[in-house]
């Protein structure tokens, strides 16, 4: 091989591996979102990922922080709300604690980068015995699935 394919070739699994570390740490923090107004929407403590409380830590990876505009917690928020299946969660008391967004990135063949938030995820939880995770597709605006889950506890004396 030659030696300008193999720095390619290395150049594009490191950028690679920078985005998916970003993709990760998109997803594992967090939107904390008071239920009851869907206005007072804020990203961890200072609008960012990777901020204070954020599971992976503050200035992971090459960037310190990727920031979320509210207009596109918004959004989410309204494409969710839309769906009968959240609407029922939401009436029978689930409150939505977070929205995680997927973040996609593309490498074109003469090396350029896109990243592009094509879809995200809304984490809804009831009493903290029941958690729902509601994926959004940005693209089409719609749901495309609800996954419920339920925790019982038994308390013996």
């Amino acid at each position: 091989m030659e030696r300008k394919t193999k720095i390619l070739m290395i150049s594009a699994v490191l950028v690679l591996a920078i985005l998916s570390g970003i993709a990760a740490l998109a997803y594992a923090n967090g939107v904390n979102w008071d239920p009851n107004t869907v206005a007072n929407v804020a990203y961890n403590d200072d609008g960012c990922f990777g901020g204070h409380g954020g599971r992976l830590g503050r200035g992971m990876g090459p960037w310190r922080s990727i920031t979320i505009s509210q207009e596109f917690k918004d959004n989410v928020i309204n494409i969710a709300k839309n769906d009968t299946d959240v609407q029922n969660l939401l009436n029978d008391g689930y409150n939505a604690t977070s929205i995680r967004p997927i973040i996609n990135a593309t490498v074109e063949a003469d090396g350029s980068v896109t990243i592009k938030a094509t879809s995200a995820v809304v984490i809804l939880e009831n009493n903290r015995t029941s958690r729902a995770s509601v994926w959004v597709n940005l693209e089409e605006g719609k749901v495309t699935r609800v996954v419920i889950l339920t925790r019982t506890v038994i308390e013996k004396p």
